[in-house]
């Protein structure tokens, strides 16, 4: 049956399979944004995770770059997110990727905000563009005091340093109160929608767009 993300990821990174898996994730993403493009959906960012063991592989930039261009997705399409850890071990070579997937047009998010080693120095040197906060904060946000504390300093924290903020693992709505009450920018998690079959995605997309154009012609 179904393996969570959080059981196999560990062992395809100790056998070396997170590196095909990831190939065939980052591609299939591309290829299936790109889809949606063509099959006149409005175009929207995918998000992809990246594993350490991948992007530290020499070469990692470039295949990016070449997959954009099989693909034919425009890279300001495609959003990687990273992990405080991944940005953490061997600075100088991450900055240098960073650099240049940054200089391709990607946008670049730091995922679990929070439960690394979270640090100022590193979000003023690697100048991501947005950062998650991990869902270990939000799922008590509005019941307890340290995790609403917690999650309000990293929402102020982002919007000073110009980033964009996005609360993951939503649920409720009071969750939603707490974050609308504090303007995080996004959000993500089951209170809009559980993951999604490839044909489900679309319907929702093309749900949006006609929701969005009744409204605009309502206004």
């Amino acid at each position: 049956g179904p393996v969570p993300p959080d059981k196999f990821i560990r062992i395809a990174e100790n056998c070396g399979l997170i590196v095909p898996i990831g190939e065939w994730v980052l591609r299939t993403a591309c290829s299936q944004a790109r889809k949606w493009q063509e099959d006149g959906l409005p175009p929207v960012r995918v998000a992809v995770n990246v594993s350490a063991v991948q992007f530290r592989r020499q070469g990692f930039s470039e295949q990016v770059g070449r997959m954009l261009h099989e693909t034919g997705l425009g890279p300001q399409y495609l959003e990687l997110e990273l992990t405080e850890s991944l940005l953490l071990a061997n600075t100088e070579v991450t900055l240098s990727v960073i650099q240049e997937l940054k200089a391709m047009g990607l946008t670049l998010a730091i995922d679990d905000f929070g439960t690394g080693y979270s640090s100022f120095s590193y979000l003023k040197q690697f100048r991501v563009s947005r950062l998650k906060i991990d869902r270990s904060f939000i799922r008590d946000v509005a019941v307890n005091a340290d995790d609403g504390a917690i999650t309000a300093a990293i929402i102020s924290m982002a919007k000073s340093l110009k980033l964009t903020v996005i609360a993951e693992g939503v649920e409720d709505e009071a969750q939603m109160t707490f974050l609308r009450a504090h303007q995080c920018h996004e959000v993500q998690g089951y209170y809009f929608s559980k993951p999604l079959a490839v044909d489900k995605v679309a319907e929702k997309l093309r749900g949006n767009a006609l929701h969005a154009l009744s409204a605009n012609h309502g206004a």
